[in-house]
């Protein structure tokens, strides 16, 4: 046996008495036995193993090849764990020094495995204590500070304000604006800490959909009107009134989307869209796409955005503000609702963040529609009548994704945006796209994905983004269009 010579397990070879006729160079060293070893019996070297001497002691084993954690014991009886198969020959074999073996014992020594595994144990216990201790010190001062903060806030809003000076006033404004910007950073740290801990939840409840959205936009009028943009907001006809989920972690979401959109927009304009792209049983996938005409950021920088503490660069927090966990908490927050959240963007060019997150039904509004829902703007909400141009008694057959008429109209909206596109005409270009969304309202996900990327492209008026996506999707339109035909022959 000069293979088992060289191997790094322990191997062993005994015959049906249990006597050890061969063991090798590794099982010499480890036991400690030296050339002992051959001759004594395999129940001095496993006694756990095999109670009884001899032939008895073997027979109660089950020789069936599986890996086993033994005890091995020493010459000096001191003993260690090792990862053990025991196997019984088909016939017995013969030795060089004459003597025979029925049986293979071979044995890794996992000691030191087992002593790393005790570490790692230990190191993770100690790690999620010290998680626990961070998330308590965490909870306790942001309590402490939330304390001090709402004090001075109560105390400047209770502070007449008729016939003080307009210093003193704007003075004041400013107090309880910091006031208010410190709260925010203290929730947000306080649900950091809480997501770092895995002990954050959601609160799921029914609420209705369009008035949270009237709220949001509540939130940031006065910035709107103060930087004087553009701000556009679309609700599919598809999402119904109510629906099921944590209104509050929604609403953080979209402020702080919102927050930064218009933080780093000067002129332009901020859109927000929401749209239905998948109903499972009692759940629906929401989709939700955040768009401005700000700074915008590289793509190398894109990576850095949902990381915590973290800005594209240091002259960002030094200008416009912030502590780098929004993002990461918006992405945390997603990730829990099922979702994911996604960000496009180029220098100077503006910023697109999108993410999904899935949210539940009541059964009364299972696959209902709201035929009120439509274009919110600044003037509030409206029917926008002039994103469509469905009418009379085809309307049904334009709509119906597939039909002639479908791709006739989808033809025609198709030309005349592009044209507007290459006339530069970037409102008139996002009303026909919202004319071609609507046609493919029915289409495989491939082709509303593309549909999808080019209203973006078009959003953020990237040209050549828009004569890429413009290919794709009606390359897209096209073989659907032939399997349509193959399937009508």
């Amino acid at each position: 046996m000069e293979w088992a010579e060289e191997a790094l397990e322990m191997i062993l070879a005994f015959d049906k008495d249990g006597s050890i006729t061969y063991a090798n160079a590794a099982a010499r060293e480890k036991l400690e036995y030296g050339d002992a070893l051959t001759g004594r019996q395999i129940g001095e070297i496993f006694p756990a193993t095999f109670r009884s001497p001899g032939a008895a002691g073997l027979a109660s084993y089950s020789f069936d090849r599986a890996t086993r954690q033994l005890l091995a014991y020493r010459q000096n009886k001191t003993c260690f764990p090792v990862e053990a198969r025991m196997i019984a020959l088909k016939a017995d074999k013969r030795l060089e020094n004459g003597c025979s073996f029925c049986y293979l014992c071979m044995a890794n020594d996992i000691l030191e495995r087992e002593h790393l595994s005790r570490e790692i144990e230990q190191v993770r216990e100690e790690a999620k204590q010290a998680a626990k201790v961070k998330s308590e010190f965490v909870a306790n001062v942001t309590h402490e500070l939330r304390t001090p903060v709402n004090g001075i806030l109560g105390n400047v809003r209770e502070l007449p304000r008729e016939g003080l000076s307009d210093s003193v006033r704007r003075s004041l404004d400013l107090v309880e604006r910091c006031c208010g910007d410190m709260n925010k950073i203290i929730n947000n740290i306080l649900d950091f800490s809480k997501l770092e801990a895995g002990k954050f939840t959601l609160e799921p409840r029914r609420f209705s959909f369009r008035r949270m959205l009237d709220y949001v936009k509540a939130n940031h009028s006065s910035k709107i009107t103060e930087k004087g943009i553009g701000f556009f907001m679309s609700v599919s006809p598809k999402i119904p009134e109510y629906i099921i989920g944590d209104e509050l972690r929604i609403v953080q979401i979209l402020n702080n989307l919102l927050s930064n959109a218009l933080k780093f927009t000067a002129v332009g304009k901020v859109t927000v869209e929401v749209l239905k792209t998948a109903q499972v049983g009692e759940r629906m996938e929401l989709y939700f796409i955040v768009s401005d005409t700000g700074i915008g950021i590289d793509a190398a920088d894109k990576e850095k955005l949902f990381q915590s503490f973290s800005q594209v660069d240091a002259s960002i927090s030094r200008k416009y503000g912030g502590t780098g966990l929004g993002l990461n908490i918006c992405k945390q927050l997603v990730e829990l609702m099922g979702g994911r959240i996604e960000v496009e963007s180029r220098k100077n060019q503006g910023s697109t963040f999108s993410f999904s997150i899935w949210v539940g039904l009541s059964e009364e509004e299972q696959n209902q529609e709201n035929p009120t829902a439509g274009i919110r703007t600044d003037a509030g909400v409206r029917t926008d009548s002039r994103h469509s141009s469905f009418g009379g008694g085809e309307a049904d057959s334009i709509k119906t994704y597939g039909t002639p008429e479908n791709r006739e109209q989808l033809e025609r909206m198709l030309s005349k945006l592009i044209l507007c596109v290459e006339m530069e005409n970037w409102e008139k270009a996002e009303l026909f796209m919202e004319t071609v969304r609507q046609l493919t309202e029915g289409a495989p996900s491939e082709v509303k994905r593309w549909a999808l990327r080019l209203k973006m492209a078009i959003q953020k008026a990237d040209y050549e983004k828009i004569s890429d996506t413009f290919e794709k999707l009606k390359q897209s339109l096209g073989e659907r269009s032939e399997e349509g035909k193959g399937t009508a022959k």
